[in-house]
């Protein structure tokens, strides 16, 4: 049976972060994964993602936005490769929208937001937009698109050896934790499960806390080409009548993609299938229409993302929509990493340096707000025994 310290479970991009960021420190780790790179599944797939300096969820997010921003950086500076492109971010919402108070109050902490404040000055500064006039708006210049599939590629770049393509158990024993595949069994001192959806599979208990998702998206052949072009055009995430809607501008020249960020309905992990149809994306396409004129038009692309979102805790004041970072409370050589909520892929490269750092450290511990005992069922456990 082959050794090795440190196993990871799960290659999307909190998995593929940690195993690069153990790897850098001389770690002998080995990652584990079935899917392709650039396959349709995975809640890391696909071209892109949004990053945020100011985060409207929680105050929380804020430092942690600024570690991961130094993470891409450095990991472009490392291979080579762009990761993250600058693009200012647009927040809007009705008078008083507490999403665009709360990033305000973010950005104000550290000394940004700039730009249009109201509905009128935006569709000024951005031509596209056809917001209400009255409507706040904070716009982030620090703000990014995140090159998803770029970042996984170089996140696993030079590690190819350390990789093994295949679904992966767990199954803790005295001499170690057994990673069983169909075709061998390994065994590491300790393993990070960043499995996205199907974590709740490989972690008992856990899945009774997770709500699994499914999220539609649509790329819409832009009515003024020249308006939404990347660099005349910001992210957006728009708080509509019915419903948070988020989008790029054309980097790709594939169109506008946009999405709706509420949840849509709860499915198991494995439901990747079908395409969205044009119902599961009209919602998307009447708000851009509406409030995004520039960006409205047919449906030219379609995909499906799951997000993996925590319920609500008992113990603590927590609502739910959280990460869940921590090693197991019975079982400290067993890391949990689920940040996969639908607004996590920004912090993959603070967040993978967090988990090789519990991994390599028993006395590195998760922020509060990450950890499982906030629910009772594992706030009982021997933390840290590792028994």
């Amino acid at each position: 049976m082959r050794l090795c310290e440190i196993a990871v479970v799960g290659l999307g991009l909190m998995g593929s972060a940690a195993l690069h960021s153990l790897s850098r420190r001389g770690a002998d780790v080995i990652g584990f994964d079935p899917l392709d790179l650039g396959g349709p599944r995975g809640s890391s797939h696909g071209s892109c993602r949004v990053y945020r300096r100011f985060n409207f969820e929680s105050k929380a997010y804020t430092d942690l936005s600024d570690e991961a921003f130094k993470g891409w950086r450095m990991l472009e500076s490392a291979t080579g490769r762009t990761v993250l492109l600058p693009s200012q971010v647009l927040e809007a919402g009705p008078p008083r929208s507490k999403l665009v108070a709360e990033s305000r109050a973010a950005a104000a902490l550290k000394g940004g937001g700039t730009g249009p404040t109201t509905g009128a000055e935006a569709n000024a500064a951005f031509p596209a937009f056809r917001l209400p006039t009255d409507w706040d708006v904070v716009v982030q210049e620090s703000g990014g698109i995140l090159l998803a599939e770029a970042a996984l590629r170089a996140f696993r770049e030079g590690l190819e050896d350390r990789i093994v393509r295949a679904t992966a158990r767990i199954r803790p024993t005295a001499a170690g934790i057994r990673i069983s595949t169909p075709r061998e069994d390994i065994l590491a001192e300790k393993v990070i499960v960043a499995a996205g959806p199907w974590i709740g599979g490989l972690i008992p208990g856990l899945a009774r806390h997770l709500k699994i998702t499914r999220q539609t998206i649509g790329w819409f052949a832009p009515a003024q080409p020249d308006a939404v072009r990347y660099g005349e055009f910001p992210v957006f995430i728009l708080e509509a009548a019915r419903g948070l809607v988020y989008g790029f501008p054309d980097f790709e020249g594939r169109g506008v993609k946009a999405a709706q960020h509420d949840h849509g309905p709860v499915v198991g992990a494995d439901a990747w299938g079908p395409p969205p149809s044009d119902d599961e994306l009209e919602l998307v396409g009447t708000t851009l229409a509406e409030l995004l004129p520039g960006a409205a038009g047919c449906i030219v692309d379609r995909d499906v993302c799951l997000y993996t979102n925590t319920l609500a805790a008992d113990l603590r004041g927590d609502k739910g929509e959280e990460f869940i970072i921590d090693r197991l409370p019975d079982d400290s050589r067993i890391i949990v990493a689920s940040p996969c909520s639908g607004h996590g892929a920004k912090f993959a490269t603070a967040i993978g340096a967090m988990v090789a750092d519990m991994a390599l450290d028993p006395k590195v511990t998760a922020p509060e707000a990450f950890r499982l005992d906030r629910y009772s069922q594992f706030a009982s456990g021997l933390r840290g025994s590792g028994e």
